[in-house]
């Protein structure tokens, strides 16, 4: 008799522990709602004839890059009509690595995102292949990747954005001549100089409002979008989450002509909740020391409004949906902040989503309800207690560029 209860209860804490790891490892989660419009994607291989990009063999030895200059796959994320068609899952976004190069050659054993993500590869996102787009005209959103990554590595914010009325672009963070960015002034002027080519290519699409132009980054694009801001007058607005213009002003001061303290566009930047001690900065910085020596670009950015919202809890590859879905138990655990979990970091992620769609709203659209929004204390807004701290500040007097202070939204 005590065995049988023994064995039953050996076999209830197996039963729970491989629950309890189940939910400890379980997949990620967009939890918003989408907007108005449903989503459509298309992809457009294009190249940048202004610029070299060595070619490489393609299929039967013939030159796979065109005259060799820069290939840019090019996601378009826009408001749609309603398609009977199935939406793009995972895989489907994972495959598009293949071609992002070699457009007319895949190369599916150079994509790691395969296998990487081969556990969410049936998982429906909203966006319809090529779906037949909504008439009207509305704003559009640059979407900058971090290092190396994919455009699509945040398709569900991507996707998000424009069911609620913007048309989003991207293409994948490269460097100057390779397909990985090199972590250098090269690499970060050349991811630059992609957020302008695309702003120019939308200016083509019969949905873009030129006149309301936004750039949205993570990590890396963080600092390649203020590079390309502070040369590109036609964007009105960034958002950065977790951005590296925070982490390496020594890549700013060493640009010359990128100055925040002349910028006077609204600015919404997330900070991840890992230590900020000057101790641990070694240890949160690859580059040079010379990266982390420079202005304060937060600090410096008086003439135009800036909120900054501190994610206290959430990890810094939390702010992608994609790498939540290819991190591991044992990589979660290893960029865990404190004890806030998987469940934690959906809901951060949600929320990220959400104060970025308000921010944009307010600043592109002139929405007082956005802008009232923005206004609130975290609490006043339903954010969970402990998650989130926020600080406005509005522009401070004219820019010494000559432009005018950027008003309230």
């Amino acid at each position: 008799m005590h065995s049988r209860i023994l064995v039953t209860l050996l076999a209830l804490c197996t039963y729970f522990s491989s629950m309890f790891a189940v939910a400890q490892t379980s997949s990620f989660r967009f939890l918003e709602k989408p907007g108005l419009y449903p989503v459509g994607l298309k992809v457009v291989n294009q190249y940048d004839h202004s610029r070299s990009f060595p070619s490489a063999p393609g299929a039967l030895g013939k030159p796979a890059i065109k005259d060799g200059a820069r290939p840019l796959q090019t996601l378009i994320w826009y408001p749609s009509l309603r398609s009977t068609e199935e939406p793009m899952t995972v895989g489907e976004y994972a495959q598009l690595a293949d071609t992002e190069i070699h457009f007319d050659a895949p190369h599916p054993g150079e994509n790691r995102w395969r296998s990487l993500l081969k556990t969410s590869f049936d998982v429906p996102l909203w966006a319809v292949r090529n779906a037949k787009p909504m008439q009207g005209r509305y704003p559009v959103l640059i979407y900058a990747p971090g290092d190396s990554s994919v455009s699509w590595e945040n398709a569900d914010l991507c996707e998000y954005l424009a069911s609620h009325g913007y048309v989003i672009l991207a293409s994948p963070s490269m460097g100057v001549s390779t397909r990985d960015m090199t972590d250098d002034l090269d690499g970060i002027n050349a991811q630059a100089r992609d957020i302008s080519f695309l702003i120019a290519y939308a200016k083509t699409l019969p949905d873009a409002d030129m006149s309301r132009v936004a750039v949205l980054s993570w990590s890396w694009g963080g600092g390649s979008s203020l590079f390309a801001a502070a040369r590109d007058p036609r964007i009105d607005a960034l958002v950065s989450l977790d951005g590296s213009m925070r982490v390496y002003p020594g890549l700013v001061k060493m640009a010359g002509d990128v100055r925040p303290e002349r910028m006077a566009i609204p600015l919404l930047f997330f900070l991840g909740g890992y230590p900020n001690l000057l101790e641990d900065i070694e240890k949160y910085h690859d580059g040079p020391l010379e990266w982390t020596e420079g202005p304060n670009v937060l600090n410096a950015w008086t003439h135009g409004d800036l909120l900054t919202v501190n994610m206290l809890g959430m990890a810094h590859p939390e702010f992608s949906s994609m790498y939540q879905r290819r991190e591991s138990a044992q990589r979660f655990a290893e960029n865990q902040v404190a004890d806030y979990g998987r469940d934690d970091a959906n809901t951060y992620h949600a929320w990220t989503a959400r104060y970025t769609l308000n921010f944009l709203d307010a600043y592109l659209k002139h929405d007082a309800a956005a802008a009232a929004f923005l206004k609130k204390t975290p609490a006043e807004n339903g954010v969970p207690k402990h998650f989130m701290a926020t600080k406005f500040r509005p522009a401070q007097g004219a820019s010494p560029s000559g432009a005018g202070s950027v008003s309230n939204p």
